[in-house]
Parts: structure tokens; C-alpha cells; sequence
């Protein structure tokens, strides 16, 4: 055994620590150090790539769960106070005692957070003992380990459909274009297949891969939260890296604050209480003219001071009435809040059928915060629409091309998909694409043909669990098939070249959609639920749709293949998740791999007008013409969409002409701005270039309004000369390891200039189901709706009215400028009209504003000057739709309304440009479309369908809401009646801290005996029904105004408290007055007494009554008497020198101690039972009101309530329903 020196061992893990600040690692092949120690290595100092997200170790668990623990400054308080009882001059009962409720509560929560961290740990070994290959120079072979034991620096081989939890570096590859396909659904949830491309120049296609010969170094960045680039390079030429990370996971925390109801209101009545005593100690003892014969002098015979003994008794107060504050409060909130996701989550009204997916909870801490929100924020694409585009029109060459034969088909086809899917995957002998366990899954269902349903449920399920819940996206007839427009099928035959070939090729190749094999297969079959004959239905619309003239129109343009039935896609055409079979290449099928709907609804465009994308590799592009002949082009480069260009180019070498041509598509203001001096040459006025731009961007105009998302297309033609020169800037930007990004975007805005335009698209995007419906509730619930989307206005303004965000009734005021100056100079004059509207006397209703602003205008009016008159606009309008946004700004306006209104916002969107929205809001709500999962995994709660916002909020929003505040409220009026009672006994024992209540049964009434009833009260409890909640949206405005927890409500829950513990008391006072019973014989009846006044208390406030409730609150009567009975059966000798010792059956034989009991309860409950009376007789709140409505009949109701919305929306103004509170000028239902 060697020694190794201290100091080298601590210089090394020095040099390990400090390469973390270093811009870059330099990694080495671990072959050549093989032999080595660990220590020796070079490549020592990185970490391992096991992956531990629990943080708890077993011999850490103790300390450091204390320690968190200990940050909650209540549990530092009940420690102090049991810490305090051990002091024997100010204990105020056995010392053990006092630990005992605070141990019970530290316990709960240690054993919930041991839970929670054993459930990490365990998904943490699962992934990391998964097997790997890993290369090994002793043996000369790839070698079998698991995940956790692979090291940076070592060769590892992975297989298809393996999951790769590390960040690799791409060698070699069995494909002979060397590129690989990997899934990021474990990242970012999106589940079509992404290209990634071996390191050029690294190893030539075709040849044995050769670990033990790699003598370069990788020198790359250091780990961080980047998911979708990896810059580096290796030395040996600095060849430029650049892969998709391929970690599994990669979680980033989010701290959310925590919201909840104030606890610190009622600390002014407990120090009141307790200092009160220590004052009255003192002067009772200064009564006496000599020491009495019970107080006690110390060992030296002296007599304590009477103001030091009041001091003394100071403390013993606050030790004896410490359950003036609830200390199972957090615990209780914790397990009310499990409970209201449990039910949320559970709801079947926000179960999506088609994609088996229910909502989903994140953050367990904010369910109250979904019943007070105030503001939203919504995305438009993929969050109110159903992100399914479908090819509507086009304009090439300045003509105008309406598509009507395709409109029309796109009528029956969606009318069609409104009839119930059931999809059925058929397996393949193609390598498995899910892990085997859920093969087995998949396989079992296929045996089980006979029961159909049962079949496709367990399919179904399968699915979801290997996280593919988006595999319906882009592959509905609605999406793939494209009737094509006569005139322009004529020009697309005839142009063997020219514009309109440059057009479709654009359509085809302009993209990043891969094309690929097949691996499973589904078919759809139709037809309505409970029907004998699933598919009648659609076969009877197909025989009619044929025997129309319009389905004579159809066939009358068919041209060979390039035309088919087009509802014979359902039955003839089978898919694959988002893989659409598209084409074949001899006898193979292909699929389109489409990154989003739009590039999949151009692709198969362009297939309809017999352009059809055959092939795409890393070099090459191959596209059928109508002819069958084929076009390969060399890929030179491609530069990606982002959001900053809005646009995306391919520069390709043209088979044809052997020139350099980039094709271009963008947003029209991307391009059109780079169409050379076409607008700007005066002296070309009229010219062919001018002309054709003008009507182009009249055909977008027209395409915008009709709520259509637009597409221009360019090309340009690259000299040799130049595409060298600019190739060489290029490659420095990629090796680049500062500023890439930034020198990257210079590149590829040098070059995208001086285009061609080649014409337009116009793609439909429709509403998804019942979105105007919720818009609208919510806007009557007295939200505000904000609508941020990267749309043109034209657009963004046609989807807002159709889905309700904007009326026409509505005042809308439209900010576009460029000057800042003119921006001002509109606010101004905005804001003067509104400010007369509102006070103008002759006004008898006030207009519903509504603003439309744009990206550019809402930069300049979020400026330092012109931000408060921009935050004032806004408070005036209950609707706002920003315009052409970018994800920056849509955090910028979400984080500015939050902080300068001081509101509780909400935002939901469904996309990765969102995620920064998402996060910026109170709560954030991710929709799980068919752009991935991003916004999902960034969000607070996610859906499936925008409608289900609705239910999220006026249902579990106004519930949890309601039930956690009035749980609150309970909790402080409980403890406060109950220590009051200990409170009124000191003016009859000196304030000498003494109780006539055992000490084990005070700790027991509330950690056990009353403990249950509130959780389920806050679970459990419904002030209205789901269903007029629903339909008297105007309810939800009692969460956004905190009017379930306002001061007064407190205040008369703790004067309520007051009383009911004066007549628990004084009662059984007055009843045992003069007898010769013992102090816990005169302490029972007032316990029994309290806790039936407390546990009828909560009677009388819950609303619907399940037999849960009954349970619950008969249980805890019950466990009071027993356990009560059984402690003074057992307790001889339990606290001397007053013993419980049978104390309780005496009581229990005594028929005065039942008419005590009875008549407390009866004269604590009365006023509390008076108060709801007489409220509900002259004082109805519309929540009463609504449950009156509920006990109606069905027609009746449906009458009187809207007879009650119509008079609320004639008597009340939009601005004054809006801030009420509650009431009401209008009368009443």
C-alpha cells in the first residue's frame, strides 16, 4: 500500500473544484489512462454522470430535515416554548408534555418529506443502473456497465431506441450519410425525430470506428441549462461541434412563493392574553397583607417577590396558553392542499378522451391562487387554436389562387372530425420504439382483438406511458390532403421552369421535415359512440359528398396520382404519431417527420401539386417532380428559423443550372424588407419587381384578415465567389466560443438580402373547441384576457373576435407606430377620452375598451417615459391583444402588469417561446399540444385543451379558494374558544397559570379530537355547485377581492369565539358553583361542552353534506369519549396531585352533566345560528342566492338565472362589474 501526501490529495480536489469556473473544459479519450489510479487521470476533476435528484442521504436525513424544518419560524417557536417548560420557575406542566405536540408535527412532516425523497431516489436508480456499452482497451471491445459508471472521456456505444441519460459527442454512425435520428421527448417533450450529424471530417463514411486510435480533444463548454446547443470544438483541427444535448433528465426548480391566507392577525389577541396574567399575578399577590399558606418558598424559606413572580408567571402563561396558535396549521394546510389536487386532478370533466391525458398538478403550494386570479395571459397558436394547419390559399407571381375546391372539401372533412376517433396501432418487425415492459403491454393488447375497446385502451395507455401523448399531431385528413386549385395545377405542369417551379420546390425543400420509414401503423376508424354501425355515419357523407356537384368537381380535376379521393385517406391510408405516410419510395413506405404544423401543411402541399419530398439528408434534398423526374440538390447550409429573423433559409446547388439558390420563407415583414431597392428605387416605380410585391402584400393583407397565418417565399442566386467568402465567416462564427450566436445571426443576415420574390401562402388555423365560450365566462368572472402572439394584426385581430376576446360593441383603440413620439401623443389622447367617458354624467352604460398594440409600439410604451400612462391604459381595458411579440416581451408585459398593478396573474400557453410567460406569472398554465412539452414541464398546472381554464378556475379555483380561508378563519376561532376557557379560569385562581383540564387531554383536542373535521372541511366542502358555478361566472369575484378572508370576517369569528368560550365556561361555573367537586370534575363539562360547540360550530358552516362529513364528524365525538374514558381508566397517578382517575364515568352517570353540556352548546351555538338567519333573510349574498337557485326545478332555474344575468348586465356597467365586491345594485333572483 503507497502513501499518498495530504497536500496532493487536497491540491487535486482544489484543481477539481476550481475547473467550474473555467469557460471551458478540455476533455481526452480515458484509453491511454486505463491503468491508471482515479486520481491520475486527466480527466479526474469532472464529475460522474450519476445522476442524484434526492437530498436526503440516511445519515443525513435527521439533521438536515431539522434544519429545513427550523426555517419556518413557528416551529422555532413551539421548540422555544417547549425548550422554556423545562425552566422550573415558569414551567407550567410536566416538562415531557410540552414536547409532545411539536414532535408530532416535526414527525408528520418528516416522514411526508422521506416519502417524497424515497420516491426520487428510486426513479434515480432506476435510471442510473441502466445497462450500457461501454469500450473497454484491456479487452479490446465495448463492454457492458451501467449509466451511473460512465466517465467523460470514455466511448460508449449506444443502440437504436436506447435512452441516453449523458451529453455525447456524435463519432460515427451505421447510417452512411453519418447522421443519426434522436427523440427529445424526455427533455422537452417533443416526440418527432431531430437529425443530428457526426463531427465533419472526424471518420469517413463507411469505415470502423476505432476508439483506441482517437488522439483529439474535445474542448467544449461547461455544463449548463441550454438543452438545445453544445458548443465545441476538437484541437486536433478545431473540427465544430454542435449537438442536441441527450440527457434524460434535466429538471430546472422553480421557487414559487407561497401564497396563502395571513396568519399573523391573530397574534396581537396572544400577547394581550398572556401579558394580562403576569400583570394580574402580581397584583393578587400584593392583596395579601401576609404570604399564603399554598404558595411555596423556595429552599432557603424566602418568599419570591410578588412583581418577580408576576414576571415569572408571564412566561408560564405563554407556555400554557400556546394553543391560542395553531401549531397544526401547516400541517393541515399541507394535507387540505394534497387533498384539493387529488380531486383536481381527478375531475372527469378534465380528462381529455383522445389523448388519455388528465390534468396535471406541478406545484402543490398555490391551489388557493387559482380562485383569485385577476389577470391572463394567453398564446394564441397551439393555446386557443388547435395548432392544425390546414393549406387554405396561395398567391404566386402576383396571382391569386382561392383553393374553393379545397374549401369546400375542408367543410365535410372537419364536420367528419368532429365524430368520435379511436386509434389503433398496428406492431411492425421493425426494431421497438418503447421500452420492453411497455411492449409487452402493447403486445398483450393486440392478442385480446376481440374486445375492441379493451384493446385499444391498453394501447392507448401504453402510449402515453412512453410519453408520446402528441402522436396525433399533424396526420388528420384535415391536415394531409390538399385539393389543388385548377389554374394553379395547370401553370405547375406546364412550368418546367421559372417561378412557379422555384415556388413548390421552396414549399418543399424549405423546411427541416425528415423523411423516413414507417415503423407502425394505425387506421382510423369513425363512428359515434353507442352506434351499431361505427362507420355509417361517414360512409353516408362520402356517398353524398360523391353524388354532389362539388364531389363532380373534385373528380373533374383530378391529374393520375397526384389527385385521390379524398376521404379515402381514413380507410386506404394508414400514419404513424406525428410519421404521415406521405409517398413511396419504390415499394417502402415514407413518413413525414414535421417539426411544426406549418412545415407539414407546406410539404404536403407541395406533394398535392406533385412536388413530392422524397429524401433528405444532411447533403442532399431529393423532390419528384409531376413528371416522375427527380431533382437532387446539394445542401450547402441551412440557416434555422428564430425568432429574431423570422424567417429560415437552404442554400442548395440546383441539379439544373449548377447555380448556388437560397430559398427563403419568413413573416412578410422579414422579407419583404429585404427585397433589395423594390421599394426604395424611386425610379422604379412601376417596375415588374414593385408591382408584383404590391399585389403580393395586398393578397397577405386579405389573407390576414381573414384570420389565415401568412408565409412569403423568396430566392436568390449566390455567385460562387461570393458563397465561398461569406462560407469562410460562416464556419468562424460555428467555431466561435464567445458571442456565437450573436456572430451567427450577422452571418445570416448578411446574406439574406437582395431576394426574389416568389409568392405567399395563407394556412388556416382553427379555434379549438369551445374557446369563445371560455373567454367569455372568464371576462364575465371579472378577468381581464390579454392575447400575446407572434401573428400579423390583421390576423391576430380576426382570431380575436372570433373567439370572443374582442366584441364588437367593444371600444377598440389600435397603437401601431414607429415614433415614439406619436406613441405619446396617442396615449395621451387615449387616456383623456376614457378619463371623460368615465366621469361624464350623460354616460348611462361605460364602453368595454379594448386595446390592439404591436410589438414594436408596445417596446416604445413599456419605455421609462411612457410606462405609467401605458399602465394606466391598461387598467381601463378588459381586453388586450399584443401583436407580432416576441417571448421576451410576452415575460417583459406579464412581469410589468404583476408588479406595477399588484394583481395575481395567470398565463398559459402551450409552446417553448411561452415558457418564459409561463414563468414570469402567479400561475402558469401549460397546454400539452402538439409543440412539445416545454411549456408543460415550466407550468404550474397543465391541460390539454384551453376550454378546461374554465373549469380549472371558476370550479377549483372558487372551491379551493373558499375552503382553504374559511378552514383558516375556523382554525384561529377553534383555538382561540378553546384556550379562552383556560383564560377565564385565571380571575378564580390568581392568574397562577393552573388548569382544570388535564394536560394530555388539551394536547389531545387538538392534535387528535378536533383535527379531522376542519382538513375535511377544507377538502371537502362546496359553497355552490360545479354546475352554477359554471353558469353564474360572476361568483368567481369574491377570490379576486380576498372577500373570503377579509378583516371583518376574522374579527367576527374571533368575537364569536370569545362568547362561545364565556358561555362554555361560566355556565358549567355557575351549575357546580358552592359543590364540593374536584377541579378536573368542574374542568370535564366544560371540555365536553367546548367540543361539541366547536364541532356543531363547523355544522352549521359547512354547505353540502356527504356522508364523509357524517363520518368525520361523529368519529371525533366518538374518539373524544373514548380515549377520554380510557385515559381515566388507566391514569392512577398521571398528575398529582388532582389524578383524572375515573373522573370521566363519574360525569358520564350524572344527569347534570348531560343538561350542562346540552345547554352551553345550545346558548354558545345561538347567536352564530341567529347571525346566518337573519343575514340570509335580509342580507342574502349571491352565494346564497345561487344555492337557493340550485334547489329549484331544472326549467325554472334556467329562467331565473337568466333573469338574474340579464338585470346584472343591464343595471351594472362592465367597469363597475369589474371592481364590485360582491354586491349588487340590481335586484336580486
Amino acid at each position: 500500500m503507497t502513501w499518498t501526501n495530504p497536500l496532493t490529495l487536497l491540491r487535486h480536489g482544489w484543481t477539481r473544484h476550481r475547473d467550474v469556473d473555467r469557460p471551458v473544459r478540455t476533455v481526452v479519450s480515458n484509453l491511454p489512462f486505463e491503468d491508471l489510479k482515479k486520481r491520475e487521470q486527466p480527466n479526474r476533476r469532472y464529475e460522474g454522470n450519476a445522476i442524484r435528484t434526492n437530498k436526503y442521504r440516511l445519515w443525513s436525513f435527521i439533521p438536515m430535515n431539522l434544519f429545513e424544518q427550523f426555517h419556518r419560524m413557528a416551529n422555532v417557536y413551539f421548540v422555544g416554548l417547549a425548550i422554556l417548560n423545562f425552566v422550573p420557575v415558569v414551567n407550567a406542566f410536566q416538562p415531557e408534555v410540552a414536547l409532545i405536540p411539536i414532535c408530532v408535527i416535526l414527525a408528520l412532516t418528516a416522514v411526508k418529506d422521506a416519502w417524497e425523497d424515497f420516491r426520487r431516489y428510486q426513479t434515480d436508480q432506476k435510471l442510473n443502473n441502466m445497462p450500457c456499452f461501454i469500450f473497454s482497451r484491456k479487452q479490446m471491445c465495448f463492454v457492458e456497465r451501467r449509466w451511473k459508471d460512465v466517465r467523460v472521456g470514455d466511448f460508449v456505444r449506444v443502440l437504436s431506441n436506447q435512452i441516453i441519460p449523458a451529453d455525447i459527442l456524435l463519432l460515427h454512425t451505421s447510417d452512411p450519410n453519418g447522421v443519426s435520428h434522436i427523440e427529445t421527448a424526455n427533455l422537452d417533450g417533443e416526440t418527432n425525430l431531430k437529425q443530428r450529424k457526426v463531427v465533419p471530417g472526424f471518420s469517413a463514411p463507411g469505415e470502423a470506428f476505432q476508439p483506441q486510435a482517437f488522439d483529439s480533444a474535445v474542448v467544449c463548454e461547461n455544463p449548463n441549462n441550454n438543452l438545445n446547443l453544445f458548443k465545441g470544438y476538437l484541437t486536433r483541427d478545431q473540427i465544430h461541434v454542435k449537438q442536441q444535448r441527450a440527457q434524460v433528465q434535466a429538471q430546472q426548480d422553480r421557487e414559487e412563493d407561497e401564497h396563502g391566507c395571513p396568519l399573523l392577525r391573530g397574534s396581537s389577541i396572544f400577547h394581550v392574553s398572556r401579558r394580562s396574567p403576569g400583570y394580574g399575578h402580581a397584583i393578587w399577590l400584593e392583596t395579601f397583607t401576609s404570604m399564603p399558606s399554598y404558595v411555596v418558598p423556595d429552599t432557603n424559606g424566602n418568599y419570591t417577590p410578588s412583581v418577580l413572580a408576576g414576571f415569572y408567571m408571564f412566561f408560564t402563561m405563554i407556555i400554557l396558553l400556546q394553543v391560542m396558535i395553531p401549531v397544526s396549521l401547516y400541517v393541515s394546510i399541507e394535507l387540505v392542499k394534497i387533498g384539493q389536487i387529488f380531486f383536481i386532478t381527478h375531475d372527469l370533466e378534465l380528462y381529455d378522451e383522445e389523448l388519455d391525458s388528465r390534468v396535471q398538478c406541478r406545484a402543490l403550494n398555490i391551489t388557493e391562487d387559482l380562485g383569485q386570479i385577476q389577470y391572463v395571459f394567453s398564446d394564441k397558436t397551439g393555446t386557443l387554436t388547435e395548432n392544425k394547419m390546414v393549406f387554405r390559399r396561395c398567391s404566386v407571381m402576383g396571382t391569386e389562387y382561392s383553393h374553393e375546391e379545397n374549401a369546400a372539401r375542408l367543410t365535410v372533412v372537419s364536420g367528419a372530425n368532429e365524430e368520435e376517433e379511436v386509434t389503433i396501432y398496428q406492431q411492425t418487425k421493425l426494431p421497438p420504439l418503447f421500452p420492453l415492459e411497455e411492449l409487452q403491454d402493447i403486445h398483450a393488447g393486440d392478442k385480446n382483438r376481440a374486445n375492441t375497446q379493451a384493446a385499444a385502451a391498453n394501447r392507448r395507455r401504453s402510449k402515453v406511458a412512453a410519453g408520446a401523448q402528441s402522436d396525433m399531431a399533424f396526420s388528420s385528413p384535415l391536415e394531409t390532403v390538399v385539393v389543388p386549385d385548377r389554374k394553379l395545377m395547370q401553370e405547375a405542369e406546364g412550368g418546367r421552369d421559372g417561378p412557379y417551379l422555384d415556388f413548390f420546390l421552396a414549399l418543399a425543400i424549405c423546411n427541416t421535415v425528415l423523411v423516413s420509414s414507417s415503423t407502425a401503423q394505425r387506421q382510423r376508424v369513425k363512428g359515434r359512440r353507442n352506434s351499431s354501425s361505427p362507420g355509417g355515419s361517414f360512409h353516408e357523407m362520402q356517398q353524398w359528398f360523391r353524388k354532389s356537384s362539388v364531389g363532380r368537381l373534385f373528380t373533374s380535376v383530378r391529374r393520375g396520382d397526384a389527385l385521390s379521393d379524398p376521404f379515402s385517406i381514413d380507410e386506404d391510408r394508414p400514419a404513424s404519431g406525428r410519421e404521415v405516410k406521405s409517398a413511396q419510395r419504390g415499394s417502402e413506405e415514407l413518413c413525414y417527420e414535421a417539426h411544426s404544423p406549418d412545415e407539414a401543411a407546406l410539404v404536403h402541399a407541395a406533394k398535392a401539386y406533385g412536388f413530392t419530398l422524397l429524401e433528405r439528408s444532411p447533403r442532399h434534398v431529393t423532390v419528384k417532380l409531376p413528371g416522375e423526374a427527380l431533382l437532387r440538390f446539394e445542401v450547402l447550409d441551412v440557416l434555422t428559423f428564430d425568432p429574431t429573423r423570422r424567417r429560415m433559409s437552404i442554400i442548395v446547388r440546383h441539379p439544373r443550372t449548377n447555380q448556388i439558390v437560397m430559398y427563403t420563407k419568413g413573416a412578410d415583414s422579414a422579407v419583404m424588407e429585404r427585397l433589395g431597392s423594390v421599394f426604395s428605387d424611386v425610379t422604379r416605380a412601376d417596375s415588374e419587381a414593385k408591382q408584383l410585391a404590391v399585389k403580393t402584400q395586398k393578397d397577405l393583407d386579405m389573407y390576414a384578415r381573414n384570420g389565415l397565418r401568412t408565409l412569403c417565399f423568396a430566392k436568390k442566386v449566390i455567385g460562387e465567389q461570393e458563397f465561398r467568402a461569406w462560407s469562410a465567416l460562416r464556419r468562424e462564427a460555428l467555431s466561435a466560443m464567445e458571442e456565437r450566436e450573436e456572430r451567427l445571426m450577422e452571418t445570416a443576415a448578411f446574406l439574406e438580402n437582395g431576394f426574389t420574390l416568389l409568392g405567399a401562402t395563407g394556412i388556416e388555423d382553427r379555434l379549438q373547441e369551445s374557446v369563445p365560450e371560455t373567454i367569455r365566462a372568464l371576462r364575465r368572472a371579472g378577468m381581464k384576457v390579454w392575447v400575446l402572439t407572434g401573428d400579423k394584426p390583421e390576423t391576430a385581430v380576426n382570431i380575436a373576435y372570433s373567439c370572443k376576446l374582442l366584441e364588437h360593441q367593444d371600444l377598440v383603440f389600435t397603437f401601431s407606430t414607429r415614433r415614439k413620439s406619436v406613441c405619446k401623443a396617442r396615449l395621451e389622447d387615449t387616456l383623456g377620452e376614457l378619463r371623460r367617458s368615465r366621469l361624464s354624467p350623460g354616460e348611462p352604460v361605460e364602453p368595454s375598451v379594448g386595446l390592439v398594440i404591436d410589438g414594436p409600439t408596445l417596446s416604445m410604451a413599456m419605455s421609462d417615459e411612457l410606462l405609467e400612462p401605458f399602465v394606466e391604459l391598461c387598467k381601463f381595458c378588459r381586453a388586450v391583444l399584443c401583436c407580432r411579440v416576441t417571448p421576451l416581451q410576452k415575460s417583459a408585459v406579464v412581469e410589468l402588469v404583476r408588479r406595477k398593478l399588484g394583481v395575481m396573474t395567470l398565463a398559459v400557453g402551450d409552446g417553448a417561446n411561452d415558457v418564459n410567460m409561463i414563468r414570469a406569472a402567479d400561475v402558469g398554465v401549460g397546454v400539452s399540444g402538439q409543440e412539445g412539452m416545454q411549456a408543460v414541464m415550466a407550468s404550474d398546472f397543465a391541460i390539454t385543451r384551453f376550454k378546461h381554464l374554465q373549469r380549472l378556475l371558476l370550479v377549483h379555483g372558487h372551491w379551493c379558494y373558499s375552503r382553504l380561508a374559511n378552514m383558516v378563519v375556523y382554525f384561529f376561532y377553534k383555538n382561540v374558544a378553546y384556550v379562552n376557557l383556560l383564560f377565564w379560569y385565571q380571575f378564580f385562581c390568581g392568574f397562577s397559570a393552573t388548569a382544570m383540564i388535564d394536560y394530555w387531554l388539551m394536547i389531545f383536542f387538538n392534535l387528535f379530537f378536533t383535527s379531522a373535521p376542519p382538513i375535511m372541511f377544507g377538502i371537502m366542502d362546496k359553497e355552490v355547485s360545479d354546475s352554477t358555478l359554471l353558469r353564474l361566472p360572476e361568483l368567481y369575484k369574491r377570490g379576486q377581492h380576498s372577500e373570503g378572508y377579509r378583516r371583518s370576517t376574522f374579527w367576527m369569528a374571533i368575537l364569536d369565539a370569545f362568547y362561545q368560550s364565556l358561555a362554555c365556561f361560566f355556565i358549567p361555573y355557575w351549575t357546580y358553583g358552592g359543590s364540593d367537586v374536584g377541579i378536573f370534575a368542574f374542568g370535564t363539562p366544560m371540555n365536553t361542552a367546548s367540543l361539541f360547540t366547536i364541532i356543531l360550530h363547523l355544522a352549521i358552516e359547512i354547505k353540502s353534506w356527504t356522508a364523509v362529513h357524517w363520518v368525520i364528524m361523529i368519529g371525533s365525538v366518538l374518539v373524544y369519549f373514548v380515549v377520554t374514558l380510557a385515559y381515566s381508566a388507566i391514569c392512577i397517578s398521571c398528575n398529582p396531585p388532582s389524578d383524572p382517575y375515573w373522573i370521566m364515568q363519574k360525569q358520564m352517570a350524572d344527569p347534570v352533566f348531560y343538561l350542562v353540556c346540552i345547554l352551553t352548546t345550545t346558548v354558545a351555538l345561538l347567536p352564530r345560528y341567529t347571525f346566518h338567519v337573519l343575514r340570509g333573510t335580509l342580507k342574502p349574498s349571491l352565494h346564497l342566492d345561487a344555492r337557493r337557485l340550485e334547489r329549484l326545478g331544472p326549467s325554472y332555474r334556467e329562467q331565473r338565472i337568466r333573469e338574474w344575468r340579464g338585470l346584472r348586465d343591464t343595471c351594472v356597467p362592465p367597469s363597475v362589474r369589474s371592481r364590485e365586491h360582491g354586491s349588487s345594485p340590481c335586484p336580486r333572483a
